[in-house]
């Protein structure tokens, strides 16, 4: 609860029943944006399959292959253009969404509240934009270069082990693989891309939110350091090819995204702790001594 004069909660003295239909009223309105937003993006479910497949079209040409991929069901291609539009279409009606969810539950909150989360909100699906453009022009190219190139690698491999020289061609008689790409497998790996690295650009939002709620601080967060270290050096192994190169990219851009986190904590508090000052809440030399309180003293 706020103790400002001026913060106040909006005049809305409505009974449950009259927010039960409004909240119906919201969801209804924000379902048939999704479902228009979702035939909309059908209509060019074909152009954006081209673009999230387009990575692997690359890598093909760039192996002198056919850039073509192949579906194994006759249902399959249809299916994939309709997991495509559902995707695209709440990602293009998830604003509205957002609006008519916040209208909903904005009556209820305080002025400050209000003007405090107004930011994590715009700031979240432009996070996650930057992180899905990253997976897709960054990682998915490394990581698809290094998952089709795996089958010549062993051969080259094997040929340097036993000191042979490695060879031009293939004969006739022996077994050969090549990469036909399936469009589901290959459209569900570029979309975990896509997801894994849009939810990693959330870290700054989720750690700001909670230092705000008081869950955490900035001395907290400088502490565990060296487990957020490990943490994202795993994460990296997990959601990435064993490619050093990619790991050590994701490692990097995580890991700044920590210390960004850092730095919007440090606001945060420092905000709160005028707060109190003004309203006389927290003396300075509280604020002072409170940071080294929990440092051990040296011997």
């Amino acid at each position: 609860m706020s103790d400002r004069p001026d913060d106040e909660i909006e005049d809305s003295s409505a009974p449950l029943i009259e927010h039960l239909a409004e909240l119906r009223t919201r969801l209804i309105r924000s379902v048939v944006a999704f479902f228009i937003a979702m035939v909309a993006c059908f209509f060019v479910a074909e152009p954006m399959l081209n673009f999230l497949v387009e990575p692997i079209a690359d890598i093909l040409r760039a192996r002198g292959e056919n850039p073509q991929l192949i579906f194994t069901a006759p249902q399959e291609k249809f299916f994939v253009l309709i997991r495509i539009s559902l995707i695209f279409g709440l990602a293009l009606s998830f604003p509205y969404i957002g609006y008519q969810m916040w209208r909903f539950v904005a009556p209820g909150l305080y002025r400050s509240e209000k003007n405090a989360f107004l930011p994590f909100l715009v700031a979240s699906p432009l996070l996650f934009l930057a992180g899905a453009s990253f997976a897709h022009f960054v990682v998915t190219p490394l990581a698809m270069n290094f998952f089709i190139g795996f089958s010549d690698a062993i051969p080259a491999l094997a040929a340097m082990l036993t000191g042979e020289s490695i060879p031009e061609t293939v004969e006739n008689e022996e077994l050969r693989t090549i990469f036909l790409g399936s469009v589901r497998e290959s459209l569900d790996l570029t979309l975990k891309f896509i997801l894994a690295f849009g939810i990693c650009f959330q870290l700054p939002v989720l750690l700001t939110l909670m230092g705000k709620a008081g869950l955490v601080s900035v001395e907290g967060l400088r502490n565990v350091r060296k487990y957020a270290i490990v943490g994202i050096l795993t994460l990296a192994a997990l959601v990435t090819p064993p490619d050093v190169i990619t790991q050590v990219i994701l490692f990097v851009v995580v890991y700044s995204l920590y210390e960004v986190s850092i730095l919007l904590v440090a606001r945060v508090e420092r905000k709160r702790n005028e707060e109190l000052r003004k309203m006389g809440l927290l003396d300075d030399e509280e604020d002072t001594e409170a940071a080294p309180a929990s440092k051990p003293e040296k011997a």
